[in-house]
């Protein structure tokens, strides 16, 4: 027990001493949050709006009304029809609404800019609710879970998965491959010390460092960002433990391919930032790519964990719900940690 303490002790004092590596790795979920949470956002504001009016009727003067009262648009005024392209084209409006009337029925004509299709699509959708909700017979939407439709409760548990994949998985690898280039680890493999000790002592710092992160990521989340919180933060914390403990197997991994610290954190960055990015979710619905990267999403830790995390700190519901994820999470911690100690044990 005694040199297992000194191993985790020498590791903590290094991490310790290396004051500009610990600023960063807890200032990154501090950014990314930030960031994401205020600076990045999925929503469309200020569309500029223009409008082409053949004849003026009260329902025309009500729904030209509603745009000008509407904080997400900008009404840039009645203009002519033979002025539409133009003023698309000169940016002076992202979307002209034309109205007609037929047959004493009035008719109206969506033409948008969609050199930006995210915004072209957003605001088609904001237009039509508008016009719609002109109607005699009302709609009445109700949203659950995030009725502000803030894209921060989207992006947090995306940055969660994607902070604790890489800096877990990195600052491993890296640790203990810089160990191997040293010859630190050799003096170690050829001592009394029992490998598994020897591993332990190496990943407790880190897990307790991202134990410390998990607490300012959370922190962040309830507070700055307003998510709502309840007590299945208990169940988020328990997940994210199963998850970092992956992540950490992940970089014992990985510190036993690599050769070098380069070659550590190259292979971390590629099997890891692209496909956490591209495929666990974060930014893309899974639902929406092709077949076969559906499949190949699944080998991704993140997918699951993100999957989770938006059952449980966004919709709040209990821990039966997101058994599967915690079943595949569990199962890849498992496989990833035998085999990480098994080619650990070989290296001896």
């Amino acid at each position: 027990m005694s040199i297992f303490r000194s191993l985790i002790k020498k590791e903590v004092l290094h991490l310790i001493r290396d004051f500009r590596t610990i600023t960063v790795v807890l200032l990154i979920p501090v950014v990314l949050l930030l960031l994401f949470g205020f600076a990045i956002s999925t929503e469309v504001n200020n569309v500029k709006v223009a409008a082409v009016v053949d004849q003026h009727t009260d329902e025309t003067k009500q729904i030209i009304e509603r745009f000008r009262n509407n904080s997400y648009f900008t009404f840039e005024g009645i203009v002519p029809y033979q002025e539409v392209e133009s003023i698309l084209r000169k940016g002076r409006a992202d979307a002209v609404i034309v109205f007609r009337s037929e047959d004493g029925k009035l008719k109206h004509q969506i033409i948008v800019d969609a050199s930006n299709t995210n915004m072209a699509q957003t605001a088609t959708a904001y237009l039509e609710g508008v016009i719609s909700s002109a109607s005699v017979i009302p709609v009445v939407t109700n949203t659950l879970y995030n009725p502000q439709l803030k894209s921060a409760y989207n992006f947090v548990p995306g940055i969660m998965g994607m902070i604790f994949i890489l800096i877990c998985a990195m600052m491993t690898s890296v640790s203990i491959v810089s160990e191997k280039e040293t010859g630190t680890m050799n003096l170690l493999l050829v001592s009394p010390v029992r490998p598994q000790t020897i591993i332990l002592g190496k990943l407790v710092p880190y897990f307790l460092l991202s134990c410390i992160i998990l607490t300012l990521v959370l922190a962040l989340s309830y507070t700055v960002l307003g998510l709502p919180f309840s007590f299945s933060v208990i169940n988020v914390i328990w997940v994210t433990i199963l998850y970092v403990v992956l992540a950490l197997a992940l970089g014992l991994l990985i510190s036993t391919i690599a050769s070098t610290q380069v070659s550590a954190l190259l292979v971390s960055g590629v099997m890891f930032m692209i496909p956490v990015v591209m495929l666990s979710g974060m930014i893309f619905p899974v639902e929406n790519m092709p077949l076969i990267l559906q499949w190949l999403s699944c080998i991704i830790p993140a997918r699951w964990y993100i999957a989770a995390m938006r059952v449980l700190m966004i919709q709040q519901l209990p821990i039966g719900y997101v058994l599967t994820e915690v079943l595949v999470l569990s199962g890849m911690t498992l496989v990833v940690l035998a085999l990480a100690i098994k080619k650990f044990n070989a290296k001896k």
